[in-house]
């Protein structure tokens, strides 16, 4: 018993390690590992394969409407006797039984099958663009949740580098107030300053928790999951030539086959107000159908007859429909249908004009972005200078402890600017590519 104790307790700890282990897991994430993640994950993308599929079944389904359809029946019946008035005989149907085949063929029916299957058409290709857009979507998701984190993990170490050069000074003024070098008001400042610098890294790492936990949503991982970023500087350089062209954006495919599909639906109802020509053959047999009376054998003696029939019917028939008088119910909805169609064609000219002006909004934050980097750069370079500087007047004492902390707060500000500035344009960049349909 004690044995079999120990085994539980053995097995207990080994699995409390074990999720210990897991919950420190590590993953090495690239950018384009991080896309690929979001896209096997998204359950978005899952939601538009199964539309595909829908898709694609409809496009089968217009195929077999060319095709005769053909159908078998059976029947069993049971009937009471049934006399049969002056005749004498009885008719028993106690197990008789039909059973048939029948096959329908449509000839014409005014275009509307041939009208179907390219509306069917026209719908696989809508559920592969809506597809398309969605996998844009997530790819945008997944950057902006990469470079986010990647721009906050920066900063903490950023951060980081701040507080130690604070704990230099706060060494430094403890040891020159200690030599009547300093004044207590200079420690007091040094002071305030690392509780802020604390305050602030401390703000910035529960800041970078949330980006990885973002980043873990979107990629499908566990939130407790530790990412490593392997892309870990920021490639920004100018993109040389950005185009306006929108055609391969997959709205834009979307709404023109939303046009063709309202032209093709004034066509189908067109079709109602045409002939429809169809033919049907078919088979029918029956049997065990019994007719019971009494035949006279001669000499006045009557004996119980009875006979069986059992027999098969083939059918074949040519069926026309032409509608005549509907009350103007067929030019009605065709009416109807050519305004459907007119909405739609309005749709696609305005929705034209806000993609057009997307890209244009996307092109000027590419610019613009790559324009602030530049900006940032050279605003950080004179920080780091500007500290350098004050750093070495502040060691021969020719400049006072304030001005060492306000070029240090300069320093900082501007490297968070510059990491801003750096992961807004990649974020930019992405979303150019999704406004002109080529992410």
């Amino acid at each position: 018993m004690i044995r079999t104790y120990k085994i539980v307790i053995v097995s207990l700890l080994t699995l409390i390690f074990t999720q210990n282990i897991n919950a420190q897991t590590t993953l090495t994430l690239s950018q384009q590992e991080c896309r690929q993640r979001a896209l096997t994950y998204s359950e978005d993308i899952k939601k538009s394969d199964n539309k595909i599929e829908q898709a694609q079944i409809d496009k089968y389904s217009s195929v077999a409407a060319f095709l005769p359809k053909v159908d078998a029946t059976g029947m069993g019946i049971y009937m009471t006797p049934l006399e049969m008035a002056g005749m004498g005989a009885e008719m028993r149907m106690d197990g008789a039984y039909m059973a048939g085949l029948s096959l329908m063929q449509p000839i014409y029916t005014g275009g509307k099958i041939l009208t179907g299957r390219k509306m069917a058409k026209i719908g696989e290709t809508v559920a592969e663009e809506q597809q398309r857009m969605t996998q844009m979507d997530v790819i945008v998701d997944a950057d902006n949740a990469y470079w986010t984190y990647l721009a906050v993990s920066r900063k903490v170490k950023m951060m980081e580098s701040y507080s130690r050069q604070m704990d230099t000074i706060y060494n430094q003024t403890k040891a020159a107030l200690s030599v009547g070098m300093a004044t207590e008001n200079d420690m007091l400042r040094v002071e305030a300053k690392r509780s802020e610098i604390k305050y602030q890294t401390q703000k910035v790492q529960n800041g970078a928790d949330l980006c990885r936990i973002s980043l873990c949503r979107v990629i499908g991982a566990d939130y407790d999951t530790q990412i490593e970023l392997t892309d870990t500087t920021f490639v920004t350089e100018p993109m040389l030539s950005l185009s306006d062209d929108l055609s391969n954006r997959p709205e834009l495919t979307m709404l023109q086959k939303n046009v063709d599909i309202n032209e093709q639906q004034i066509k189908m109802v067109r079709a109602d107000m045409l002939p429809m020509v169809a033919l049907s053959a078919g088979y029918t047999y029956f049997g065990n159908i019994k007719m019971e009376t009494m035949v006279d054998v001669g000499g006045g003696t009557y004996m119980p007859f009875t006979s069986e029939f059992k027999d098969g019917i083939g059918t074949a028939m040519l069926a026309v429909q032409i509608p005549i008088l509907h009350w103007g119910e067929g030019f009605k909805k065709v009416k109807k249908a050519k305004l459907e169609f007119a909405n739609a064609q309005l749709e696609l000219d305005k929705n034209k004009k806000l993609l057009n002006l997307q890209v244009q909004q996307a092109i000027r934050n590419v610019q613009d972005s790559y324009m602030m980097i530049e900006t940032a750069t050279l605003a950080l370079k004179q920080a780091e200078e500007n500290l350098r500087v004050m750093r070495n007047r502040y060691d021969q004492s020719m400049a006072p402890l304030t001005d060492l902390l306000d070029a240090q707060s300069q320093w900082q500000q501007s490297y968070s600017n510059y990491i801003e500035a750096q992961s807004q344009y990649k974020i930019y960049e992405t979303e150019y590519l999704r406004a002109t349909g080529n992410l």
